[in-house]
């Protein structure tokens, strides 16, 4: 039998893709501000991006970074310079 079109496979929560992120996200807009973690296969030397705006930050942020991990720890210390800390 042939598998549906335009369906979403259903998720494995075995799958090894790490959650912490995605706490993350889930918890900045609970503090009602809007975040993306982005990855553009145009920019070679620093692919991932992460910003933020809204809520209780006083400034947007951006962070361009070679890696997601140095991209997400980098964007959240810019937050925590303006009072931000993410519980994660």
């Amino acid at each position: 039998m042939a598998r549906p079109r335009n369906r979403l496979p259903k998720s494995d929560p075995d799958s090894g893709i790490e959650d912490v992120p995605l706490l993350i996200l889930e918890w900045l807009g609970e503090q009602g501000i809007s975040a993306l973690i982005r990855f553009d296969a145009q920019r070679p030397r620093t692919p991932w991006t992460f910003t933020a705006a809204g809520g209780a930050l006083l400034h947007p942020i951006r962070n361009d970074a070679a890696s997601a991990d140095k991209c997400l720890n980098n964007g959240l210390a810019l937050m925590r310079k303006q009072g931000i800390n993410v519980p994660f």
